[in-house]
């Protein structure tokens, strides 16, 4: 069922959609079985489940982390992650820079908001984003690429206030590549949607969507 869902809904996003499989809690025999269908993009948002998981299966996965990040778990995931999608505190920006340093590697990272109407969600303001943008931390920064944004909508069936939130990441994301990557081909990710509302995220300009129990089902 895996394969078949994959597929499903790999015809049903326009090709220039990224598909991350949320892996998350899922045993590795299930993420196998996405892989040898085709499927290379999975998310993990726990430190200890990529640890596990990295050496047990094959190495041309790119892990994307999904959760949110523990600074004092960056350490432990950072030489094994393709894309940070919640950089959600200028904290955590000065831990990734730190340990990528040490490492000698670029890390790229998602400016997380928070555009949904529920407080127990991360991420930044515009006003803060912009405030860090303007930072000779980020200026300075040496080891830590932005290479998009990514939000998540109000759990909630009111599909309106879905669209305006996921409108609004994309504005976001839009004045922030006039102002501050205008030069950059690397910003140009749009992280938003999973199962219950990737639709209406890839309608409202998603390029990349998190999708879990629609391919694995139901925990």
């Amino acid at each position: 069922m895996i394969a078949e869902n994959l597929n499903q809904i790999l015809k049903a996003i326009p090709k220039r959609v990224c598909l991350v499989a949320v892996s998350k809690t899922k045993p590795i025999a299930a993420i196998q079985e996405a892989y040898d269908a085709g499927q290379r993009d999975f998310g993990e948002n726990k430190a200890q489940e990529v640890l596990d998981k990295f050496p047990a299966l094959p190495k041309d996965i790119r892990w994307h982390f999904i959760g949110h990040l523990q600074t004092n778990k960056v350490k432990q995931i950072i030489d094994k992650t393709h894309l940070i999608h919640a950089m959600d505190r200028v904290s955590l920006f000065k831990e990734l820079e730190k340990e990528a340093s040490k490492i000698e590697r670029k890390i790229d990272v998602l400016l997380q908001f928070h555009i949904a109407d529920e407080e127990s969600k991360h991420g930044f303001t515009w006003d803060e984003a912009v405030a860090f943008l303007n930072s000779e931390l980020f200026q300075t920064t040496q080891n830590v690429s932005i290479v998009g944004v990514m939000g998540m909508a109000t759990f909630t069936e009111n599909q309106v206030q879905i669209s305006n939130e996921f409108t609004t990441l994309k504005k976001y994301f839009d004045q922030l590549k006039n102002d501050f990557f205008k030069d950059s081909t690397n910003f140009h990710t749009i992280s938003m949607g999973m199962s219950g509302d990737y639709s209406i995220a890839i309608d409202c300009g998603s390029t990349m969507i998190r999708v879990g129990s629609a391919i694995f089902g139901e925990r």
